[in-house]
């Protein structure tokens, strides 16, 4: 007999009226670094090279080409942060506070740049 909890008893309650702000803001900054994913991967059939992976903190792109160089980009929901990585061992930590959508794509790509990272994403909404 296993001493694991059922598995209804792992996930914690989550009324999305009481975190509604929070899964908007998530969604959409998610979305600026799937963009980025999908701009810098090349295609796979059915968009299977831009989806974010479930990690023990988070979610993760996992590495992404940047012509001889890769990088990664992670967000960690336990130390409220984005670590950008890159290949060379450059790391950055965008802190994950309560800001507007145009702060983060805006803090996200200065950072990007930071790490000679330049990259254009097309930033209308699509899908």
């Amino acid at each position: 007999m296993s001493n694991q909890p059922a598995p209804i008893d792992i996930w914690p309650s989550l009324p999305l009226d009481a975190w509604q702000e929070t899964y908007a803001t998530l969604h959409m900054w998610t979305q600026i670094i799937g963009k980025i994913r999908f701009a810098q991967t090349p295609w796979i059939n059915h968009s299977w090279h831009i989806p974010l992976y479930l990690t023990v903190r988070g979610l993760t792109t996992s590495t992404i080409p940047y012509g001889s160089r890769i990088f990664q980009i992670d967000f960690d929901f336990i130390d409220h942060e984005l670590l950008i990585q890159t290949s060379e061992g450059a790391r950055r930590a965008i802190a994950l506070y309560p800001r507007s959508v145009a702060n983060f794509y805006q803090n996200v790509m200065e950072t990007l740049r930071e790490l000679d990272l330049h990259i254009t994403i097309n930033t209308k909404p699509n899908g």
